[in-house]
């Protein structure tokens, strides 16, 4: 079974159980919340007081993982890598300066990536913004690790048939195997592109940001998780805005959701832009209204697109640089 089949079936499986899960995982929310509180009473838990359990852990030490980090910023820095070729290429028609790519690790080259033809021009001024943010924080993060920092790794951003966003999209349904889904061909698809991006690297930083010690870095990365979480809200909302006149760019963000959830872990977290009965959905979060997060595993298995224990795919052919670099099997 190829890697585009073992998607599609995974997908498929979890897709069918979908509805079930999602009614499942709201009462289990609800009902731990309520025994969690319950707990805490018991145990005569202190914290801020305010009934709810929110400052009763905060100064619970982060878990023990093994990494330093240096390794959990050098697996942010390689996300950051390919948001940043991408919306630079998509914005500009050209990619990151040979200047920041160097560092530890093989070096790789960007296959693909071309400027969008936007048309519409609040959408381009989007993209120029993105594509400034996220090459300022390759920078940021390469100087904050100094010489620890790894180099680019190779990168597909491709639009080809057997690329990444085509594999993708197929896994989503939104075009049959042996076409391709070009993110460059128009403001609408770029935006689907960006999307499947950002909501990642928002949740790939909740996820890291209880790993790491110091205080300095634990700033720095709600900064960037801060500005992910910007650029995130505004793509889902304009998607949501062209979807009240186009109903299937609105569904397609339901199909790419669904993929996501398909590769991740078992958990049905993911979201799409339209919420029940047609109402907008731009943060999605939990019953707390809290965005929910994702191992450095689960994010790798996305854009490896593959729900195994695999070290390199999809948008990095030849895996990504630095000590976590391989994803989880779900």
């Amino acid at each position: 079974m190829n890697q585009h089949e073992l998607i599609t079936e995974v997908f498929e499986r979890q897709a069918q159980r979908r509805s079930d899960r999602r009614a499942f995982l709201k009462f289990a929310g609800m009902s731990a919340a309520a025994a969690g509180a319950v707990a805490v009473s018991a145990c005569g838990g202190g914290g801020s007081g305010d009934g709810l359990g929110v400052g009763d852990n905060v100064n619970t030490p982060p878990p023990q993982t093994g990494l330093s980090d240096g390794d959990i910023l050098n697996f942010a820095l390689n996300l950051e890598y390919l948001e940043a070729q991408f919306y630079s290429f998509a914005a500009t028609g050209a990619g990151l300066a040979s200047t920041l790519l160097t560092g530890t690790g093989t070096q790789g080259a960007v296959t693909g990536g071309r400027a969008v033809n936007f048309t519409d021009v609040v959408v381009r001024q989007y993209a120029n913004e993105i594509a400034a943010d996220e090459r300022a924080h390759v920078a940021f993060l390469r100087t904050a690790l100094g010489s620890a920092a790894v180099a680019q790794p190779a990168i597909d951003i491709s639009a080809t048939p057997t690329g990444p966003f085509s594999q993708a999209a197929v896994a989503a349904g939104l075009i049959a195997q042996g076409q391709s889904f070009d993110p460059y061909a128009s403001d609408e698809n770029f935006l689907l592109g960006a999307y499947i991006f950002e909501d990642v690297g928002v949740t790939a930083y909740k996820g890291a940001s209880p790993l790491l010690q110091s205080a300095t870095f634990l700033s720095a990365a709600a900064g960037i998780l801060g500005a992910e979480a910007y650029h995130a809200g505004l793509i889902r909302t304009v998607l949501y805005a062209k979807g009240i006149a186009t109903p299937a760019l609105v569904d397609a963000t339901e199909a790419i959701s669904n993929a996501r959830d398909s590769l991740d872990n078992p958990i049905d977290d993911d979201q799409g832009v339209r919420g029940s009965g047609g109402a907008s959905n731009i943060v999605p979060a939990d019953a707390n209204g809290i965005a929910f997060s994702r191992t450095p595993g689960d994010v790798l298995n996305i854009v490896y697109l593959n729900p195994g224990a695999v070290a390199k795919g999809g948008f990095f052919p030849n895996g990504v640089n630095g000590s976590v670099n391989q994803s989880t099997a779900g």
